[in-house]
């Protein structure tokens, strides 16, 4: 069974920083690839960052330049660090660990930590 346990959310004002972290319950190489996901009520869950386990990110178009997401291996850790938030920042960021099983893949979700930008 695997756990993700997200920290690092909060209240922040526009243009400010915070960094959130997930830590698995197994090495994170073990995955194909680690993100984080942001939702707001009523709409989907939609990509924020990734990292597969070739070490090349993805971010989606709204965060490219203030937000950057890492990885310790050691200490089995995603990092999501984000700079210049916007309001519209503002929703659940939720840990995916992403393992293809066979010809599936399947999804690990944490439990996901607020992150609320005040304009």
């Amino acid at each position: 069974q695997v756990q993700l346990v997200e920290s690092g959310g909060g209240l922040v004002q526009a243009g400010g920083s915070l960094r959130l972290s997930c830590t698995a319950s197994r090495s994170i190489y073990s995955f194909n690839a680690m993100g984080w996901y942001r939702q707001v009520p009523e709409k989907q869950r939609d990509l924020v960052a990734d990292i597969p386990r070739t070490g090349i990110t993805n971010y989606a178009d709204s965060v490219k330049g203030r937000f950057t997401i890492s990885r310790d291996i050691a200490r089995n850790t995603v990092y999501l660090q984000m700079n210049s938030l916007k309001p519209e920042d503002t929703g659940v960021y939720y840990c995916n660990a992403g393992l293809v099983i066979g010809a599936t893949m399947r999804d690990y979700w944490g439990q996901g930590t607020q992150v609320t930008v005040s304009s």
